[in-house]
């Protein structure tokens, strides 16, 4: 068990040190910020879309802890390249997985690495820190006008 947790820590730490879509999109189609006051995460995130319909590119800029960093990174890749509609349903099972624990059986084929930070609902001061970047996704997802998320 021990390798499985050394290994799921190695990957966290890895997007939290080269983060993947770590970038501004200048005239993004679509915009969120996310605030998480209880331990100061941030994130600016940017969406251009192809049509209506799908994610073309995506980018953030972060500052904050590990998981909330690396939550970022890879919710980046996970929505990448995906339909609105598949975006938001990676958003709807993350946020399963970490707070309703009530027998769901998440979709870790559609979240990625994603899947990696199951084990942060055992801590429920990082539940916040993890959710952030997913929050904030939604948000862009379901506005076409600026948003500002908080976790509180």
């Amino acid at each position: 068990m021990n390798d499985l947790q050394d290994l799921y820590a190695e990957v966290v730490m890895d997007h939290n040190r080269r983060p993947r879509n770590f970038k501004k999109i200048e005239g993004a189609d679509r915009t969120a910020d996310g605030f998480n006051p209880l331990c100061g995460d941030q994130i600016s995130l940017y969406l251009n879309l192809d049509g209506d319909d799908s994610i073309q590119d995506i980018g953030y800029v972060a500052v904050g802890c590990a998981i909330s960093k690396a939550a970022a990174s890879m919710m980046s890749e996970a929505v990448k390249g995906r339909s609105l509609e598949n975006a938001q349903r990676v958003v709807s099972e993350f946020r399963q997985m970490i707070t309703d624990r009530d027998g769901h059986e998440p979709d870790y084929e559609i979240m990625g690495d994603l899947e990696i930070l199951e084990g942060v609902a055992n801590y429920p001061t990082r539940i916040k820190c993890a959710t952030l970047p997913l929050h904030t996704l939604a948000s862009a997802i379901d506005s076409e006008n600026k948003k500002i998320v908080s976790t509180e």
